[in-house]
């Protein structure tokens, strides 16, 4: 059998949201090597035959380092094993598989890419924030709280007032990150929201504004962080496009035209 490693998108959380190749893929391991935080109710779905490795690295815990699960997966690939890399989420996004597929691929390992649904996704379904909502938002920026050099947060400056921001690995320092938020220019009273554990049957939701992020209840991890207006519009609230706008819709947009770079780029909040 030809040597190859499958780097395998877990989705969310939920098991339904595995996607039919993941399962296939699955199915057919001789060894997953999965992060910490797949949860045990997907792991469920592993055959009996398979080995389950648990190969996670969570924040301040040791753990086996990265460059020894580049190592493990070379090994067991040459060894002709089946071999499936399970990642949280989407393998693509934050997860680090840019350094397996380069040691793969240094190693002359075969390897494939099967894509998940990733965090971001499950959770926006989970509170029902229509990420992209024409109404409200033109762009949407995927960060993490967690990167080498510190928080991707950092160098975001000027930001317009129709972009969402989905923070992933947000941890608990909400203080920090509100403040990283409006030295960006994201006004104290945007609405964001906090969603731990999504698609799950521990998924918590908690609501609140950038400024009152820092009284935000500890969430549990894996959790992360939705800001923008996108994130104050109610799953029932009526187009804009009617006359008749609630009084909340009024209120989101005299905030999206507040915004100190609204006129500065040329564009509102709300189309």
């Amino acid at each position: 059998m030809a040597e190859k490693v499958y780097l395998v998108g877990a989705g969310p959380g939920d098991p339904e949201l595995l996607t039919c190749k993941a399962w296939r893929v699955l199915q057919s391991a001789d060894v997953v090597l999965h992060d910490d935080l797949v949860p045990e109710e997907l792991l469920r779905v592993l055959p009996p035959t398979a080995q389950a490795v648990n190969v996670g690295k969570r924040c301040r815990a040791k753990g086996i380092s990265q460059a020894e699960i580049n190592a493990l997966m070379v090994q067991l690939a040459r060894e002709g094993k089946i071999v499936a890399r399970l990642k949280s989420g989407d393998p693509l996004l934050f997860g680090r598989a840019g350094e397996e597929m380069e040691a793969l691929r240094q190693a002359g390992i075969d390897f494939e890419v099967i894509p998940g649904v990733t965090a971001a996704l499950g959770a926006a379904a989970a509170a029902q924030i229509s990420l992209t909502d024409r109404r409200h938002a033109s762009r949407v920026v995927f960060v993490t709280a967690h990167r080498e050099g510190g928080t991707g947060l950092k160098n975001e400056r000027h930001v317009a007032a129709d972009t969402t921001y989905v923070i992933y690995m947000p941890g608990n320092r909400y203080a920090a990150l509100a403040a990283e938020l409006q030295a960006a220019g994201i006004g104290a009273e945007i609405p964001c929201v906090v969603i731990s554990h999504a698609t799950t049957k521990d998924e918590t939701i908690f609501h609140t504004t950038v400024g009152q992020l820092p009284d935000c209840p500890a969430a549990v991890s894996p959790s992360l962080l939705v800001v923008g207006i996108v994130a104050g519009v109610p799953a029932n609230a009526p187009s804009l496009d009617n006359n008749s706008s609630s009084e909340l819709d009024e209120e989101l947009l005299q905030l999206a035209l507040q915004h100190p770079y609204h006129d500065l780029h040329g564009r509102g909040g709300v189309e």
